[in-house]
């Protein structure tokens, strides 16, 4: 059985940790947080070892699953601790401060034979996983485009965010940097890679440092046109504006595919007047972040790891996620489309 550190104990660490406790194939045995009193309360909630710091738990455990559920500007740092042969380290998005920090560590993992994996986990929503396999059947035929309309409604007044994730308020690069990539990551996945990119943002909420509103447009390569609408102050019909954060459609030729707000999937045909329900078959907790994405990442982590196969996550691969939020924002600022992939000559 494996053994898992978590460290980091801020607001959205009880997702990772309520999965850790539930995959019988792993163990956690330490938690770390710079607040001496949260790492002391919550190991012994958890009747597991407590540490203020990586290297303290890292010496009284030596776990071989080390889970980094902190903020960008530490970890690089702490991923440079934790390299061993064979370990796995699972991180947090955003994905480090920049594409070139992000690179170097990637690079670091690699030669050191660590296993580093970037914990993004929209593509790992049981009405995502659903809607992969039903592109995956060809029952959509071509796809034309896809939106995603974020409406969470959760960024309103002088008192938005500091609740739950005070550090939204402070963050220079906001809705895309640290809510749109997980848009970003579920195109890509869906559609494959992308060629160009467009983005206009704008700053509704002036208690804000970042923006939190805005388009960004996606070309990809094989044809399909994804477009992210983000709004934080508008909600949407939900029984919970937070369980999938907006809604989506997906037109093709066989018709238009819809996710709506509870996380129901709906199918209207082409040419006719109803919409059909698309049964999401993955597990569905709703007690949870995102319908339980947070234990279904970590158990196909996991599995991939202990089968010896590639996560699909795996900080290499999402380095094309980070390229393209970075162009988004040189898109912004430029007020112009950035071509990603290189131009083809005769």
């Amino acid at each position: 059985m494996k053994t898992v550190a978590v460290i980091g104990l801020g607001y959205f660490s009880q997702f990772h940790l309520n999965a850790w406790q539930a995959n019988a194939a792993t163990k956690l045995v330490a938690v770390a947080d710079t607040d001496a009193s949260r790492a002391r309360d919550v190991a012994a909630q958890l009747k597991v070892s407590g540490f203020t710091s990586l290297a303290e738990a890292q010496t009284a455990t030596d776990p071989d699953i080390i889970d980094l559920v902190v903020p960008p500007p530490m970890q690089a740092a702490l991923i440079k601790q934790c390299l061993k042969p064979g370990r796995v380290i699972i991180c947090q998005k955003p994905f480090c401060t920049s594409l070139a920090e992000a690179e170097v560590i990637t690079r670091q993992a690699d030669a050191a034979q660590s296993i580093l994996v970037v914990h993004e986990n929209f593509r790992f929503q049981p009405w995502h996983r659903e809607i992969a396999r039903f592109l995956d059947s060809g029952r959509m035929g071509r796809v034309y485009t896809a939106r995603f309309a974020l409406r969470p409604g959760d960024g309103r007044g002088a008192q938005a965010y500091l609740a739950r994730q005070p550090s939204f308020q402070t963050m220079q690069r906001f809705l895309i940097q640290e809510t749109a990539v997980h848009l970003v990551d579920v195109f890509r996945w869906l559609f494959g890679e992308v060629e160009s990119v467009y983005a206009d943002l704008r700053q509704l909420n002036p208690v804000l440092a970042g923006e939190d509103a805005g388009t960004l447009i996606l070309n990809h390569a094989g044809g399909v046109q994804s477009v992210f609408d983000g709004n934080r102050l508008s909600d949407h019909n939900a029984e919970d504006p937070r369980r999938t954060m907006g809604e989506m459609v997906i037109e093709g030729e066989g018709g238009t595919l819809h996710l709506d707000g509870n996380g129901h999937i709906w199918m209207r045909a082409f040419g006719t007047g109803s919409a059909a329900r698309i049964p999401v078959t993955q597990p569905v907790d709703n007690s949870q972040f995102g319908g339980g994405c947070v234990a279904a990442l970590i158990d196909h982590v996991v599995t991939a790891t202990e089968r010896g196969d590639t996560p699909e996550n795996t900080a290499k691969e999402y380095l094309g996620v980070v390229r393209i939020c970075e162009a988004a924002y040189r898109s912004d600022a430029d007020k112009c489309r950035i071509n990603l992939m290189p131009a083809h000559h005769a």
